[in-house]
C-alpha cells in the first residue's frame, strides 16, 4: 500500500514540474515576443479606403423651332376681326403650333409693329396690327420674337414703346423674350441669358434697316440697325458666346424676293459664326433661301425662312418654311460640350379664299387640288430650294 502511494506521489512530482516547464517557456515566448500596442494594431490592420467614383457626365438636350415673319397685312387682320373690337388669329396660325408641337424652344419674326387698336391699325406700307397676333403666337407656345426689320419704325417712337410694352407684359406673364427693338437704353445694353432645360442662350435681332427711316435723335437704342454697327454687333456676338452656351442671331438681311443669298449675308453670315454664333435665322426677302452649315460646320445658317403668314399675292411669297435644330449640352467634370444637330426643314403655304377671306397657314404636303392646281410639283420645286447649297438638310421636321 505505502509503495503505490510512494509511485503516485513520483507521478504528482513529474506533472508539476512539466507545468512550471510550460509557464517558463510561455514566459519566456513573451518576454522575447511584446504584445502590438492597440495604434500599431490598428494602423496594420486597416482596410484600403475605396477609390472615389467618376462621376457619369451629366447631359441635357433642347429641341428648337422656327419659322419666318408674321406679315399682317390689313386683309389678314381684317379677316380675324370679331366685329367687337377684338380680333383672333388662332384660327388662321393653330396649324402652326401643330407643326410644332414637341419643341421646347419656339421663335418667329414678327414683322408688323404690335402697337394696337388704340394707335389705329394700318395695312401696308406703314404698318401697325392688333396685339391679339402676338396673344395667338403665345397662345401656341412661341417664346422668342424677333422684332428688328425694315418696317420696325412704321409707327416711330410710339409705336416701339408701345409693341415693347405689350413684350414686357407676356415675358412676366409667359417667359417670352423679344429682342431687336427697345424703349430704354438699358434695355438695348442688356446682354440677356436665359435658360431651357439645362442649357443657357442668348438671343439678339438686328436689321439692315427701316426703309430709310431712322430713330429720332438721341433715341438710337430703340432699334438694332447694323450696317453702321457691324463691330457692335459682331462684340455683342463674341460676348454673348463667353456667357452662355448657344448663341441664337436673327438677322434681317437680303435681297427682297430673291430666293439666293447675296454676297453680304455669306459674308456676315461667315463672320458671326468666327464671333461665336451658334444658330443664324434670317428673314426680310419674303421668300425661302437655302440652309447650310458655315465655317466648316460650326454655325447652321437659314438665310432666309420666307412668310409665315401674308395677303401677298405671288406664289413664292405664299410659300414660306419652319425649320428644327437639335441642342445638346453634355458635362464631363470641368468639360462642356455643346453640340447643334440634325437640322431640319419643311414648307408651309398661305392659303385664303378669293376676295382675301378664310386665311389659313397650311403645312405644304397637306395641301390638295381646292387650294393649288398641282400640289405635289409645288411642293417639290420648292422642296429643292431648302437643299440647294447643303443636301444633308434633313426635309421634315419630326423630332427624332
Amino acid at each position: 500500500m505505502a509503495k503505490r502511494q510512494k509511485r503516485k506521489l513520483r507521478n504528482w512530482v513529474w506533472i508539476v514540474l512539466a507545468v512550471l516547464l510550460v509557464v517558463c517557456a510561455g514566459l519566456f515566448y513573451l518576454k522575447n515576443h511584446p504584445k502590438a500596442e492597440p495604434n500599431e494594431v490598428a494602423v496594420s490592420a486597416e482596410p484600403t479606403e475605396e477609390p472615389t467614383p467618376t462621376p457619369e457626365p451629366e447631359h441635357y438636350k433642347a429641341e428648337f423651332f422656327f419659322t419666318g415673319d408674321a406679315l399682317i397685312h390689313g386683309t389678314v387682320w381684317m379677316d380675324a376681326d370679331l366685329g367687337n373690337g377684338s380680333y383672333d388669329f388662332l384660327p388662321i396660325l393653330e396649324n402652326i403650333g401643330r407643326l410644332s408641337e414637341g419643341y421646347d424652344l419656339k421663335y418667329y419674326n414678327q414683322e408688323t409693329i404690335l402697337g394696337g387698336t388704340e394707335l389705329g391699325l394700318h395695312g401696308y406700307p406703314t404698318f401697325n396690327s392688333p396685339q391679339e397676333v402676338g396673344d395667338a403666337m403665345v397662345n401656341l407656345g412661341f417664346r422668342l420674337v424677333s422684332t428688328a426689320n425694315n418696317h420696325s419704325l412704321d409707327q416711330g417712337l410710339t409705336g416701339i414703346n408701345r409693341s415693347c410694352e405689350y413684350w414686357r407684359k407676356q415675358e412676366e406673364q409667359y417667359g417670352v423674350h423679344m429682342a431687336g427693338t427697345y424703349d430704354s437704353q438699358e434695355a438695348h445694353d442688356a446682354l440677356n441669358v436665359y435658360e431651357i432645360n439645362g442649357i443657357t442662350y442668348t438671343f439678339l435681332s438686328w436689321t439692315y434697316g427701316c426703309n430709310g427711316l431712322l430713330p429720332p435723335e438721341g433715341y438710337e437704342y430703340i432699334v438694332n440697325i447694323y450696317p453702321e454697327h457691324v463691330d457692335e454687333l459682331l462684340d455683342q456676338v463674341k460676348r454673348a458666346d463667353e456667357i452662355s452656351d448657344v448663341v441664337i442671331v436673327a438677322m434681317h438681311w437680303g435681297t427682297e424676293y430673291s430666293m439666293e443669298a447675296n454676297d453680304e449675308q455669306r459674308e456676315l453670315a461667315q463672320k458671326l459664326s468666327e464671333n461665336g454664333a451658334d444658330i443664324i435665322i434670317g428673314n426680310h426677302p419674303h421668300v425661302i433661301q437655302p440652309i447650310e452649315w458655315v465655317n466648316d460646320g460650326k454655325t447652321i445658317c437659314y438665310y432666309a425662312m420666307g412668310n409665315m403668314v401674308s395677303a401677298q399675292i405671288d406664289e413664292p411669297n405664299l410659300v414660306g418654311m419652319v425649320g428644327g435644330v437639335t441642342i445638346e449640352k453634355t458635362v464631363d467634370k470641368d468639360n462642356t460640350t455643346i453640340t447643334i444637330s440634325d437640322p431640319r426643314a419643311d414648307l408651309i403655304y398661305t392659303y385664303y379664299d378669293y376676295g382675301y377671306h378664310n386665311f389659313k397657314v397650311i403645312p405644304m404636303k397637306e395641301l390638295d387640288e381646292a387650294h393649288v392646281a398641282d400640289p405635289v410639283g409645288l411642293y417639290e420645286k420648292y422642296k429643292a430650294k431648302i437643299n440647294e447649297y447643303d443636301d444633308s438638310i434633313r426635309v421634315g421636321i419630326e423630332i427624332q
